[in-house]
């Protein structure tokens, strides 16, 4: 598909029915339903399932390690995949990531270490990845907060020239957040180059869409502030690369922002803290899992001879390796230092801030000297 630039969705509504490429058999999608995108090449569609196998791998084993007790909270992504890893895929190393606390397979994806990106589950620092390096801001736990800064750096790249775009990942319930509104309408008007990926995935926490926005769907929302908005089915990886690519090839082309909509679901709770059967069936649940994202995939590439056994038992054990490392890592205990709390709150540091850090210095003095004549004492 040839990219418009004439906006073709700026002045109307996107089709109710959710655009696809690959159906929740695994078969190619033809006709209307596609949107004029086509199937991406097979060699990275098998690329896409390698992503979406390791990731998911990845993804069980943190959730066992927080029901274990080595992590505080883990916000899985399990059935989000084909959103996630679609979308981010079609980033260039070049691009940046403003990610939200639940896509933590979209950092993996971006080749950021598991330990790294798990250090904020633990309580340790917020952040424990190199964002410059990875070109990823810190993982956002306020809603839609980090919209604005993707959308602030994506107008300080093009008032610079710089050829970048900046994905931003929201949840639905973000979309009802003032902050949401101002970085679309922000975006919008000064044509910056940025993407915003919705992932519907019905809930924010407990709370079901419908109590969100009378809207039919999240995707309206574009046509409002005059950019293009798209609604995808977010269970289709083909479909999510496929449009985020069109989206991002846009915004580096001078062409503005695009809103979209990835119609998902969250299989496991929302967090390990979180109960979902107070607000949501088994029904319900069984009737996602009938349209697993990475199941689809896998008919579709072994329909195709695409993705023969040795492959799928290499993609297999790439997941185990990680899973492994992942476990090693989250069994070390923490190298905590309480005193790092105040080393970057200011640049220049504040007489209140002092007082406080040479307070908790001296509880930790008194805590250690206890512990030692403790220990002493055991030792008589």
């Amino acid at each position: 598909m040839s990219l418009d630039v004439e906006l073709p969705r700026s002045r109307t509504l996107p089709p109710d029915k959710p655009l696809r490429l690959l159906d929740n058999a695994g078969h190619a999608v033809t006709g209307r339903d596609t949107g004029g995108f086509a199937l991406p090449p097979i060699g990275t569609l098998v690329e896409l399932y390698r992503r979406m196998s390791i990731a998911r791998r990845f993804d069980v084993q943190v959730t066992a390690l927080t029901r274990q007790g080595r992590l505080a909270t883990y916000p899985s992504a399990f059935g989000q995949e084909a959103c996630e890893i679609g979308a981010v895929s079609a980033l260039d190393a070049s691009d940046w990531l403003f990610p939200t606390y639940r896509d933590s397979i979209a950092l993996l994806t971006r080749g950021i270490d598991p330990a790294e990106i798990l250090v904020s589950f633990r309580g340790e620092w917020h952040n424990g990845y190199d964002q410059r390096a990875h070109r990823t801001a810190a993982q956002a736990t306020p809603l839609a907060t980090q919209a604005l800064h993707a959308v602030g750096l994506a107008h300080a790249a093009r008032l610079r020239r710089d050829p970048l775009v900046a994905l931003a990942f929201l949840g639905d319930g973000a979309t009802s957040e003032g902050d949401a509104h101002e970085a679309f309408n922000f975006a919008a008007v000064w044509q910056t180059p940025t993407v915003f990926v919705v992932q519907n995935n019905q809930y924010a926490i407990s709370v079901p869409l419908a109590r969100q926005t009378r809207a039919k769907m999240l995707a309206d929302k574009a046509v409002g502030y005059g950019m293009p908005g798209y609604h995808v089915d977010g269970n289709d990886v083909a479909a999510m690369y496929a449009v985020t690519t069109a989206a991002v090839e846009r915004a580096r082309a001078g062409y503005g922002p695009t809103l979209i909509e990835g119609v998902t679901y969250r299989i496991e709770s929302h967090t390990n803290s979180d109960d979902p059967t107070r607000y949501r069936t088994r029904r319900e649940v069984e009737h996602w899992k009938r349209r697993d994202p990475l199941e689809r995939l896998e008919k579709y590439l072994v329909s195709e001879g695409a993705l023969p056994e040795a492959l799928r038992e290499e993609i297999a054990e790439a997941g185990e390796r990680l899973a492994a490392r992942t476990r090693e890592a989250m069994t070390e205990d923490a190298e905590l230092a309480p005193l790092e709390l105040f080393d970057h709150v200011y640049a220049s540091p504040r007489a209140d801030l002092a007082a406080q850090r040479a307070e908790l210095a001296e509880r930790l003095r008194g805590e250690d000297a206890s512990a030692e004549a403790s220990r002493s004492e055991a030792g008589r």
